[in-house]
C-alpha cells in the first residue's frame, strides 16, 4: 500500500487512505510485542466480544421496538432500518456471526449462552444480509456434522430444526423474503418491475445478471439489485483491465474510485452508483495494487484457513471461511471497522502455538 505512492494516480487519496490503512501495519507491530499468547487468552477475548455483540443486539431490538411503537413502520426491525445505514446490516452480521459461531461451539451451554446465541441468531435474521445467512447455515451444518460429539440422533434434531427455522423465516419474514426473491428473480427474468418503491416514484426496472454483464447502455430508472451490481462491478474492473496499464500495478490506494464513475457515467447509470466501491474485496485490491496485491490477500485467506483446518480449530475455521465468501461481495477492508476487525482477529487465530490442546472455554 505504502509502495503504491510511486505510481498512485491521485496522490492525495493514497495518502488519506494510508492513515486508515496503517492499522494493518501497527496492530500486527502490537501483537509482535505482547506476551506469549495461547488459547486461553483467545477464548477470553472471543467470549467478552461474544456478551459484547449480544448486549449491541439487544440494545439495537430495544431502539427499535420504540421507534415502531413511535412510526407503525415495521422496516425499523429490518436490514440497515435495525442498525442504521451507517453502521451497516453487513459488518454487523459478519461481527454478530463470529460470536455465533463461539457460543455454538461450547460444550456446555449456560442458560446464558443460550439466550446469547438465540439473540444473535434473530440479529443476523432480522440484519437479512443474504451472503451472511447462508455462510451461517453451512458452518453450523458443518459444526453438528463433524465437530459436535453428541449423537447422530441429536444431530439430525438440530440441524432438521435449523433448516425448518431458516427456510420458514425466509418465506414467512416479508423483508427477507423480498431480499431473496428480488435476486432469484434478476437471475431469469430481465428488466422486471421493482415493486418495493414508493408510491410517489415512476417504475423503477431491476437489471438482470445477463444485463449487467452484456448491456452496454443504461437508463437512469434502472436499478441494480445486490448480485447484478456486484457482477457489473466485476464487469468495469475487466474493461479497466483492457483499457489500463494497472495489471502489475493498480491505480493506488484508494485511486480507483474517479475511474468508477467514469464507468458509471460511460454506461449511462444513475450518478450515485459511482460513489460506491467494487463491493469485492479482490477486485478492490487487484484495481488499487495490481497483481501482487492480489496474490499477497489471497495467501493470507489460504494461511489462515489452512492452520484453522489443520488445528481442526472451528471459530477459526468459520472466521476464515467468512472472510473468504465476504471479500466476494464486500470491500471489507475499506473501512477502518472491517480493518480493525479482520487483522485483529487474523492476528489473534494465527499468532498462538498451543491449538492442539486448545479446548472451548466450558
Amino acid at each position: 500500500m505504502f509502495i503504491s505512492l510511486i505510481w498512485t494516480i491521485d496522490s492525495k487519496l493514497t495518502i488519506k487512505g494510508l492513515q486508515k490503512e496503517i492499522l494493518f501495519l501497527l496492530i500486527p507491530l502490537a501483537f509482535c510485542f505482547l506476551s506469549k499468547m495461547d488459547r486461553n487468552h483467545v477464548d477470553k477475548v472471543l467470549k467478552w466480544f461474544s456478551f459484547g455483540m449480544a448486549g449491541f443486539a439487544v440494545f439495537y431490538f430495544l431502539k427499535a421496538i420504540v421507534r415502531f411503537i413511535n412510526s407503525g413502520n415495521k422496516e425499523v426491525f429490518f436490514y440497515h432500518e435495525l442498525v442504521t445505514l451507517e453502521l451497516n446490516a453487513i459488518y454487523m452480521a459478519v461481527f454478530s456471526s463470529l460470536a455465533m459461531f463461539y457460543f455454538i461451539s461450547k460444550k456446555q451451554k449456560t442458560v446464558i449462552d443460550k439466550t446469547g446465541l438465540l439473540i444473535l441468531i434473530a440479529f443476523i435474521f432480522l440484519l437479512s444480509s443474504k451472503n451472511i445467512i447462508i455462510v451461517d447455515l453451512v458452518m453450523i451444518v458443518i459444526y453438528y456434522s463433524f465437530f459436535d460429539s453428541i449423537s447422530l440422533r441429536a444431530k439430525t434434531i438440530i440441524l432438521s430444526t435449523v433448516l425448518i427455522v431458516s427456510i420458514t423465516s425466509i418465506i414467512f419474514i416479508k423483508p427477507v423474503r423480498d431480499r431473496f426473491m428480488i435476486e432469484f428473480e434478476t437471475i431469469f427474468v430481465d428488466g422486471s418491475l421493482n415493486k418495493t418503491i414508493k408510491e410517489n416514484q415512476g417504475p423503477i426496472y431491476n437489471i438482470s445478471l445477463k444485463q449487467a454483464w452484456n448491456q452496454d447502455q443504461f437508463q437512469q430508472n434502472d436499478f441494480f439489485p445486490g448480485t447484478a451490481f456486484r457482477l457489473f462491478q466485476i464487469r468495469i474492473f475487466n474493461e479497466m483491465l483492457q483499457e489500463e496499464n494497472i495489471f502489475f500495478t493498480g491505480f493506488g490506494l484508494e485511486a480507483a474510485q474517479e475511474k468508477i464513475k467514469n464507468k458509471v457515467r460511460e454506461h449511462n447509470l444513475y450518478p450515485n452508483y459511482g460513489d460506491f466501491n467494487f463491493h469485492n474485496e479482490y477486485v478492490q485490491i487487484f484495481a488499487e495494487l495490481g497483481i501482487f496485491g492480489f496474490l499477497l490477500v489471497v495467501s493470507m485467506l489460504f494461511i489462515s484457513l489452512r492452520k484453522g483446518i489443520l488445528n481442526k480449530d472451528f471459530i477459526h475455521i468459520a472466521f476464515s471461511v467468512s472472510m473468504i465468501i465476504l471479500f466476494l461481495t464486500e470491500s471489507f477492508l475499506s473501512r477502518q471497522r472491517g480493518i480493525i476487525f479482520f487483522i485483529i482477529f487474523y492476528c489473534m487465530f494465527n499468532v498462538p502455538t498451543n491449538f492442539k490442546e486448545q479446548k472451548i472455554e466450558q
